[in-house]
């Protein structure tokens, strides 16, 4: 039995960080000593995708990743942003994209699946935030319901994650809600759950310590998976529990998103469903704990499930658990 999962390992050539130290041509700090440390017993296996910028690296894991067997990637470079547009939530005739319709229409060296999406009544609809240059795309959702065909409809109002970069290009993973109050980042989510009875709209003065969103690039998601360097287990609080939820506590294909303390950017992808024999994929933990393991500081959770693609020059790197590339509402790419 062995697990099969993609990792990328982006150098932040995009915050302002020394070229030479970023690429490793330089002295490395003790941060990146440890990251260095962490990849030593990785292949590089670039070749293996073909023609790629010198700064992108592809490596392949050891055989094992948190005591179970695996099969990994990682890489180097700088991230960009694809999604449809509906900023105010009414829906869009935009349609979904595969990875590859992305890829072709852009060559992107690396494409990757990002937030949550869906159709409904001929519309496509995000779920998840996205910010291109200072531009927002599209929001978070800002209310959830366990089951519309209760009566009354149990409305919550849930404060999901946000992978943020800023113009100091500093990055974070925060809460975010847009209402009529404005659109806020905090750095707590509010106190929902399935088993309350009642739920406190979000404000600007709550949850505590609320301030205007202010980052230039960012992408939504959810759980956030790892804070300040510590694991964060807020699947619950912002409502991934549930029904139509992401089956945080199971074994799934997952993405994710993560930061070193240096502003280096780790993306993931594994596989799962058993479309290798054996290969069930990661709980959010499990997720969090190898991001960790690579020195993230800051970490978030994106659509996973048959969603989970990543593409290398073009060429997939997993099996997809739909049996073929599901259709998205944004991605992340890299050059």
């Amino acid at each position: 039995m062995f697990w099969k999962c993609l990792l990328l390992f982006l150098a932040a050539v995009l915050a302002g960080c020394d070229k030479k130290t970023v690429e490793g041509d330089g002295d490395a700090s003790p941060e990146q000593e440890n990251i260095y440390t962490a990849l030593s017993s990785w292949s590089d296996v670039s070749e293996e995708f073909g023609e790629l910028p010198q700064y992108i690296k592809v490596y392949k894991s050891p055989s094992k990743l948190q005591g179970k067997s695996a099969v990994a990637d990682m890489t180097y470079a700088e991230w960009n942003i694809w999604s449809i547009t509906d900023p105010e939530g009414d829906g869009t005739s935009e349609t979904f994209k595969t990875p590859s319709k992305v890829y072709g229409e852009g060559s992107w060296p690396i494409v990757i699946n990002a937030g949550f999406f869906y159709a409904e009544g001929g519309k496509r609809y995000a779920s998840s935030l996205a910010v291109k240059d200072g531009k927002v795309l599209t929001y978070n959702i800002n209310y959830a319901v366990y089951d519309w065909g209760a009566t009354p409809i149990d409305m919550r109002y849930p404060t999901r994650a946000a992978f943020c970069e800023y113009a100091d290009g500093m990055f974070d993973v925060c809460y975010v809600y847009n209402g009529s109050f404005g659109h806020y980042m905090y750095q707590s989510p509010a106190n929902n759950s399935w088993a309350k009875t009642t739920s406190t709209t979000p404000s600007s003065s709550y949850p505590a310590g609320g301030k205007s969103f202010s980052a230039v690039t960012a992408i939504g998601g959810g759980p956030a998976l790892v804070n300040k360097g510590k694991f964060v287990d807020s699947f619950e609080k912002e409502l991934f529990n549930g029904p139509n939820g992401i089956a945080p506590d199971s074994a799934q294909p997952r993405t994710a998103i993560g930061v070193t303390e240096d502003r280096q950017l780790v993306l993931f992808v594994c596989e799962g469903r058993q479309m290798t024999s054996g290969v069930a994929g990661f709980t959010t933990a499990d997720v969090a704990n190898i991001l960790m393991d690579l020195h993230c500081i800051e970490a978030m959770n994106l659509d996973g499930g048959g969603s989970s693609c990543m593409l290398v020059n073009g060429k997939e790197t997993i099996k997809v658990s739909d049996g073929s590339q599901r259709p998205v509402g944004s991605t992340i790419m890299i050059r």
